[in-house]
């Protein structure tokens, strides 16, 4: 069930119909991704990945989460960006065919595991969840993207994914839910 601080903003009337915090979703989270692709096309880098969706769920179907605060999303993906460029160094995968590619390894799955492990234990140090970092985490440490422009635009795109869906929860519903 969406959770939507009730009693304000413009869209109050849709959300309280059958389907109306469904349909806020998930308009917002096209709308949220085809921009990120977008800014991907015109730089030719890759500024839609795996991890922005549950991303986006989060800001649009759970927008009171903790997790789907700023704070937690931008710390919690590059604490996993970083996570998973310490694994993919650390365990010599520097100059190897990505996972997908050249075939799952023992040094890509210890990569990836403690990667994710990492990641996991500094976010809830801090006290700042956000999930999908996770799959950020394994999308480095398997090598999918791990270039530095890659890692630059990666981060590009969850500053603009934030930003964007900060901003349209705000404007459409009226406050920020935090």
């Amino acid at each position: 069930m969406t959770e939507y601080p009730s009693g304000y903003g413009p869209l109050r009337k849709v959300q309280q119909r059958r389907g109306g915090g469904a349909t806020y979703a998930a308009v917002l989270a096209v709308v949220t991704l085809a921009i990120a692709g977008a800014v991907g096309l015109l730089v030719k880098q890759p500024w839609l990945f795996p991890s922005l969706g549950p991303t986006v769920m989060l800001f649009f179907e759970s927008p009171k989460q903790p997790s789907s605060r700023p704070l937690n999303t931008i710390v919690g993906h590059v604490i996993g960006i970083a996570a998973g460029v310490t694994c993919f160094t650390v365990f010599g995968l520097s100059g190897h065919r990505s996972a997908p590619v050249g075939g799952l390894t023992v040094s890509y799955v210890i990569a990836g595991a403690v990667a994710v492990g990492i990641t996991t234990a500094v976010l809830s140090l801090l006290k700042l969840p956000h999930p999908p970092a996770g799959a950020s985490t394994l999308i480095v440490a398997l090598g999918i993207l791990h270039t530095p422009v890659q890692l630059l635009s990666m981060v590009g795109a969850v500053l603009l994914i934030t930003t964007a869906g900060w901003a349209f929860n705000r404007l459409l519903l009226g406050k920020h839910p935090w």
